[in-house]
């Protein structure tokens, strides 16, 4: 049986090539990917510069990352900073610290409630400015409201409210910068619970929502500003 050897070097130059695009194809979806959890920039802040405080146009922007493990289990932090004694229980792990966030919080003229105590807690609901958070990353179609990319199982509404809590914060150092129910150590934290109603009474569950939030690990712009 005789053999083309023009055909033969034809198909072995067409296997080289198609082996080529498919690593060029495969190393552009990766470094994609990458780009995501690795930003020079995400919404104006980065692992440089991971707070921003824009006072005229009344925002503060805290760099952080989606913890995909609250995709599943419930958690009652919302963000909490990544070195803090509760940085790895967030929906959100913040690269902003807690004291850097209270102070930019008065920064745009949030008054804090004072309101909550240890010994308080579980009868009272924080007080405070309301505070409006949005979270965003490259990519997104827009600035999504906290209550689309945290589901209550009750379906009730997140509401926060700046506490305070700035001593109480700095003490404990759990690193919380927003709370998912009523918290007398969290920067902010949400209104419509008393503290305990996530790990105590269990009368409600936080997650986040994998449908519209991006995979584990990608870093997001959370913007806070005061409720108009």
């Amino acid at each position: 049986m005789k053999f083309n050897k023009k055909a033969i070097i034809a198909a072995v130059l067409f296997a080289i090539m198609m082996v080529f695009v498919g690593c060029s194809s495969n190393d552009g979806e990766n470094s994609a990917k990458e780009n995501t959890k690795t930003p020079d920039q995400v919404g104006g802040v980065s692992l440089e510069n991971p707070i921003k405080v824009d006072k005229e146009a009344g925002t503060i922007t805290v760099l952080a990352q989606v913890n995909g493990k609250y995709f599943t289990q419930p958690t009652r932090h919302a963000s909490v900073f990544k070195d803090g004694s509760n940085g790895a229980k967030s929906v959100l792990t913040a690269y902003g610290t807690h004291e850097d966030f209270f102070n930019a919080l008065e920064e745009i003229g949030a008054e804090p409630g004072n309101n909550m105590t240890p010994d308080n807690a579980s009868t009272t609901k924080v007080e405070g400015t309301p505070i409006d958070l949005k979270v965003t990353w490259n990519g997104a179609d827009k600035e999504y409201d906290v209550n689309e990319v945290i589901n209550d199982s009750n379906g009730n509404k997140i509401a926060f409210k700046f506490g305070g809590n700035h001593d109480r914060s700095i003490e404990k150092h759990t690193g919380c910068l927003t709370c998912l129910d009523s918290c007398p150590v969290g920067i902010i934290s949400n209104t419509a619970y008393s503290y305990g109603a996530v790990e105590n009474t269990k009368e409600v569950k936080f997650n986040g929502n994998q449908d519209v939030l991006p995979e584990d690990g990608t870093y997001v712009a959370t913007v806070y500003s005061i409720a108009k």
